[in-house]
């Protein structure tokens, strides 16, 4: 029968489906984000141990910097911030100068004295100790080039200014040593390349500091002499060889053997260049504040 044209037209039949849930129903998924939690406070934990393991003090101190960034503000807007040091101080608690760590290693800190007076008086002695060390670097650079015999010693010779002052090494190569092996006893050309350096730093009264360095390579068991002995065996003997060239002894602050634990190439302990032996000239006012 054909639809009359005021008919309306049939509605669609909507079928609606509600499933009710139970109470177990709704918590089954909840034990998932609890596990999640579980499983990344777990994996935070060993990450944590891995670290502690994996690192050694240093590395430790450098990632609580990293996470503190209040104290290295602190530390920039100090008195010395641009400075050689950064902000620290050579008498900070935690450093330096009571070790016998040479290789600069930094450390988080807050200048113990920050005052205007204290800090322009530190500078100008810097100032004139820098003045001091550039002129023995470049008095023991011309005697090594003037010298015939020593003219090729000079990849030898190092010069770096560290914490405690003006370091100079005098570095053994695998064909140039400056003792004979296994002793104390000075080679000719050892006791030449003293003498200039005596004949060098004479004039400054920087305190003088000897440290002796030895590779890692043990000596035949049975046998008495260590590293450590030969090291310190040895920076006496340099300390004896710079008096008898007129070095007064009492420019001698400190004189100490570090055996291997310093080693100049650290990828290779048993490399020559290990051995050495380093003379510093400190800063005056490290060793007399006053």
């Amino acid at each position: 029968m054909a639809r009359g044209k005021n008919l309306e037209k049939p509605r669609p039949i909507i079928v609606r489906k509600v499933v009710a849930e139970t109470p177990h129903q709704r918590s089954a998924g909840t034990w998932k984000v609890a596990y999640a939690d579980f499983v990344t406070a777990m994996m935070a934990f060993f990450l944590l141990m891995w670290l502690l393991a994996a690192t050694d003090d240093e590395e430790r101190k450098a990632l609580a910097e990293y996470f503190t960034p209040t104290l290295v503000q602190m530390r920039d807007h100090s008195a010395g911030a641009e400075g050689l040091f950064g902000g620290e101080s050579i008498i900070s608690d935690e450093n330096y100068h009571n070790r016998a760590m040479q290789m600069g290693e930094r450390s988080l800190s807050i200048p113990r004295q920050s005052s205007k007076e204290n800090e322009v008086g530190f500078g100008i002695t810097r100032q004139q100790d820098r003045a001091q060390f550039a002129e023995i670097k470049a008095r023991i650079e011309q005697q090594l080039r003037e010298s015939d015999n020593l003219k090729e010693l000079h990849t030898n010779i190092r010069f770096t200014e560290t914490r405690e002052g003006l370091r100079i090494e005098l570095i053994d190569e695998a064909d140039f040593s400056m003792f004979d092996l296994a002793t104390d006893t000075l080679r000719p050309r050892a006791r030449q390349l003293l003498k200039e350096v005596a004949e060098a730093i004479k004039p400054a009264p920087n305190p003088l500091m000897i440290r002796g360095h030895t590779d890692a390579l043990p000596f035949s068991s049975g046998r008495t002499m260590n590293n450590w002995m030969l090291s310190t065996a040895r920076a006496e003997a340099t300390r004896k060889e710079l008096q008898r060239n007129q070095i007064g002894s009492a420019a001698f602050f400190k004189i100490e053997g570090v055996a291997d634990r310093e080693p100049y190439t650290p990828h290779d302990i048993y490399d020559p260049r290990n051995r050495r032996i380093s003379i510093t000239l400190g800063w005056q006012t490290e060793v007399n504040p006053n």
